[in-house]
């Protein structure tokens, strides 16, 4: 006789999960193969996103790395005591609704549970029915739970929510990732290309987490001299080498309790590579010159625009290193995934100037259209640039398509939803609106790096790229 608690069985018909715009992302835990693929398939047919484990250890696993909205856990794992994984998962991500399945129909089982922060509690064997009852009414809390979550992060973003702006669907997904990244300690690589704000979600996530009042320390690993590197991370002790004339802590010990910010990432070079590895992992750092470590406790945050894992293959990349710091993993989206945002940032950043000098501007209808047609290779960065040059340079209230860098006008004006005959491959946009900008500056590349919105590092970089495949 299948005996559950009575709220589980007497709740009323509440409308399927899949008529919500949202799928809901269910993870279900148990041992027992057949229950799985059985609530698994019960899960579908309401909308419900499913994946499965078989272990405590797979499980957490699967949470920390992907989003998880509704556990379906069975307290009697093999691998682990009876409420351990209830406890953990509540802990590390307490968003995560659990629902705990037990072979013992005993309420102090389900108390227990409870009081641990399950939503509800169903016993072995249950009913399709029961649990396709308990499934619809979990998620109908979570779509409420959601909704309000979304509009909190609204007002927080118009508060100056990391600054960032965006209303397409990829960056309701990453306001959301960036909100569960916030409330761990775990590192977090940011992958996203030159100019879509990789320091922008980094201080996003410091900022709304537990260590916000603490230090964000950011460290340009690519704009470093190698030589400096490690002298710079891990600090150096009077005498370490000739100029140092005094202690200086690094800034992996200035960031004490706070996040250090590893930008391009990808560019330190490997025997720093191996120190940053041992002071990740043993939580302590040795300062140049010294004999003494020095212990640690900071939130490691880094970001790249270079595909790690390709550098990791060709061996400029250590793979622990990877591991250890792709923890947990955002990507933003380029700026031409997200054109609907074009106009919306592109108004943001006049609103912005017009309010410093006193000056009103609009974007013409036509301008508004060549903005949306090009690919903004520098992305969000190019495009403020581009907004600023053309606010100082124009007297008129109205900026025309005759206002817009000749970069940006090089290609006839395409319709966002038109399908285009022929597409050029991104490396090969990119290269020409680099060289063409520097073509149309007469050589000046910190000028054109500037208006493309990527730094000069990244700009001699790819220069010598271009040099070495002609």
């Amino acid at each position: 006789m299948t005996t559950a608690i009575a709220p589980s069985i007497f709740a009323p018909p509440i409308p399927p999960v899949c008529d919500s715009p949202t799928l809901l992302n269910l993870l279900i835990v148990d041992n027992d193969r057949f229950v799985r693929e059985a609530c698994r398939e019960a899960a579908t047919a309401l909308g419900y996103r499913a994946s499965t484990a078989q272990s405590s250890e797979q499980a957490l696993c699967l949470i920390d790395s992907q989003m998880i909205d509704v556990v379906l856990l069975d307290l009697n794992l093999p691998d682990a005591g009876r409420l351990d994984v209830l406890r953990e998962i509540k802990h590390r991500h307490p968003d995560i609704e659990v629902i705990a399945i037990s072979g013992n129909a005993g309420v102090q089982s389900a108390v227990q549970a409870m009081k641990l922060g399950a939503y509800d509690y169903i016993a072995k064997p249950f009913g399709l029915q029961e649990l396709k009852l308990l499934l619809e009414r979990v998620g109908a809390h979570l779509q409420v739970t959601s909704e309000n979550r979304r509009l909190g992060e609204r007002i927080k973003s118009s508060q100056g929510f990391g600054n960032m702006i965006g209303r397409a669907p990829e960056m309701d997904r990453l306001y959301r990732m960036i909100g569960k990244a916030a409330q761990s300690a775990y590192p977090v690589l940011i992958l996203g290309e030159s100019g879509t704000g990789k320091e922008m979600v980094a201080r996003a996530i410091h900022s709304s987490g537990p260590f916000h009042d603490k230090p964000f320390v950011p460290v340009d690993c690519g704009s470093l001299v190698p030589t400096l590197i490690e002298s710079e991370l891990f600090g150096y002790v009077k005498g370490a080498f000739t100029g140092a004339m005094q202690s200086k802590p690094g800034l992996l010990a200035i960031a004490e309790g706070g996040t250090v910010f590893l930008d391009e990432v990808g560019e330190l070079p490997l025997d720093l590579q191996a120190k940053l590895l041992r002071a990740l992992q043993e939580k302590e750092i040795r300062p140049v010159g010294s004999t003494k470590q020095i212990p640690i406790n900071v939130r490691i945050l880094a970001a790249t625009n270079r595909d790690l894992e390709q550098a990791v293959g060709q061996g400029s990349f250590r793979r622990d290193l990877y591991f250890r710091l792709n923890v947990l993993s955002l990507r933003i989206p380029p700026l031409r995934e997200r054109r609907q945002d074009i106009p919306v940032l592109a108004t943001s950043f006049i609103e912005r100037l017009s309010r410093a000098s006193g000056r009103t501007h609009k974007l013409s209808d036509e301008a508004i259209k060549a903005l949306l047609a090009y690919d903004w290779p520098g992305n969000v960065r190019e495009l403020e640039n581009c907004v600023e040059g053309c606010c100082v340079m124009n007297s008129g209230p109205v900026i025309h398509t005759s206002d817009l860098p000749s970069y940006i006008m090089g290609k006839p004006t395409q319709h966002i939803n038109e399908r285009p005959e022929t597409i050029a491959p991104i490396a090969d946009l990119e290269r020409q609106a680099i060289l063409g900008a520097i073509a149309q500056l007469h050589g000046d590349k910190l000028t054109a790096a500037k208006l493309l919105g990527i730094g000069k590092t990244t700009l001699y970089r790819k220069l010598k790229a271009y040099e070495s495949v002609q």
